[in-house]
């Protein structure tokens, strides 16, 4: 039988496609033999896994990604390059063949850079060959070396605290923050006759973080804020309806239907001087250090806060949303529309006969035209009780009668 002969279902490569990969296999050896490391630092490992439709040995898939990567991306990102200098480590598959079929996973360890990595694993999915065969190469992951030493280190670390110190210095960096958040949880107190969760610093500071539940609690205790106290429900107890009246108060609410409910009852109950809440969709249980950090810093006070939750139940009223369909359909006509008192148009002018046309007229509640609002249109405007002016944009205006709301397309939802 010739060397190329290949068995029925088969597609182990023979000699001349294991020899394209002899170098590779040779330098292996060599590195093997000399003791040298496979790589100068490796810091990530490239998971990917490989399909094939007929059978296929290790040697065969390893010659096949250094023969068909070969060129594809420069000298710089050359595998046999990378490999010569250790930038990246051996190449492992791991194949398992059932059915005339072959499947595994390879491994490809790194010192490059987040971004030729991610470069690298890429090229690994353009071989779709091995030998004869038809393959399919998809990237599984990408594993941070360094994050998954860090883990561990971070867990003995803690273990050797808890054993090892009866009391310790711990200096302020992301790691010891890290091992000090399980140490927090510890922390969380019982306040009051209702036993609310609260932090350690509730009595002895000037300010107090109102929030929702335990969990957020805990999770404030975590980010190193401990003059929080939760009310464990939409009823305000006694205890932080007192103790809000004679400290500066932040409620820091979850923005939903049950943190609108909180802060309902705690404007009558108690007093709130300033309002905090995290991204949008997120509650405080949830949200990280920074997160919880920023939503703190940017606190708004109350008056500020309920100017811009009345504002939003306006602009989402069935009146703004009539008003932009409106404003969308006089555009480019350079049309006015008169509305009656339900908002139902009862006239039509051009804009430059619209101010004409407030004399004698009655009924008329609303204006949508395709148009500036100047000062004059709102002064004839105000005299004939229009209640509202809506415009393409806002002129220079000095003036804003207080019973005529005025508004500029931008200022529709």
């Amino acid at each position: 039988m010739g060397r190329g002969l290949l068995l029925a279902g088969s597609c182990v490569s023979g000699r001349n496609y294991g020899d394209r990969h002899g170098d590779h296999m040779a330098m292996e050896k060599r590195k093997e033999g000399n003791g040298q490391p496979e790589t100068t630092t490796t810091k990530y490992e490239i998971y990917a896994q490989i399909e094939t439709d007929g059978v296929v040995e290790k040697p065969d898939v390893i010659g096949a990604i250094f023969g068909q990567t070969e060129g594809l991306l420069g000298d710089d990102l050359d595998l046999r390059e990378l490999l010569k200098t250790g930038r990246i480590g051996r190449i492992e598959a791991e194949i398992t063949s059932r059915g005339g079929k072959s499947t595994g996973v390879i491994r490809l360890p790194s010192s490059l850079d987040k971004i030729d990595t991610a470069i690298l694993a890429a090229s690994l999915e353009t071989v779709d060959r091995v030998g004869p065969c038809e393959a399919r190469i998809n990237v599984l992951r990408i594993e941070d070396v360094r994050a998954a030493k860090r883990r561990v280190l971070v867990e003995r670390a803690k273990a050797i605290l808890s054993n090892l110190f009866e009391d310790v210095a711990i200096d302020t960096t992301e790691i010891s923050s890290e091992i000090k958040q399980s140490f927090k949880v510890g922390e969380i107190a019982k306040y009051g006759p209702e036993n609310l969760p609260a932090g350690p610093g509730v009595d002895e500071s000037d300010s107090l973080i109102i929030v929702e539940g335990r969990a957020d609690v805990l999770n404030l205790l975590k980010s190193g804020v401990k003059n929080c106290i939760a009310v464990e429900g939409t009823n305000i107890p006694k205890t932080i309806a007192e103790l809000s009246k004679n400290k500066t108060t932040i409620a820091f609410v979850d923005g939903d239907r049950g943190g609108e409910l909180i802060l309902r009852e705690l404007f009558q109950v108690g007093h709130v001087d300033y309002i905090a809440q995290g991204p949008p969709g997120k509650s405080v249980e949830d949200m990280g250090r920074k997160e919880i950090i920023t939503a703190l810093k940017n606190r708004m006070p109350v008056d500020q806060y309920l100017s811009q939750r009345e504002k939003r139940r306006i602009d989402q009223s069935p009146e703004m949303q009539k008003f932009k369909d409106m404003l969308r359909s006089v555009q480019g006509t350079r049309k006015s529309k008169l509305l009656d008192g339900d908002l139902n148009p009862i006239g039509e002018v051009d804009v430059s006969n619209l101010i004409d046309s407030f004399k004698g007229s009655q009924g008329v509640v609303a204006v949508v035209l395709d148009g500036i609002i100047t000062q004059r249109l709102i002064d004839v405007a105000a005299d004939a009780n229009v209640r509202y002016l809506v415009g393409a944009k806002i002129g220079n205006v000095t003036k804003k009668p207080p019973n005529l709301r005025i508004l500029s397309q931008r200022d529709l939802p």
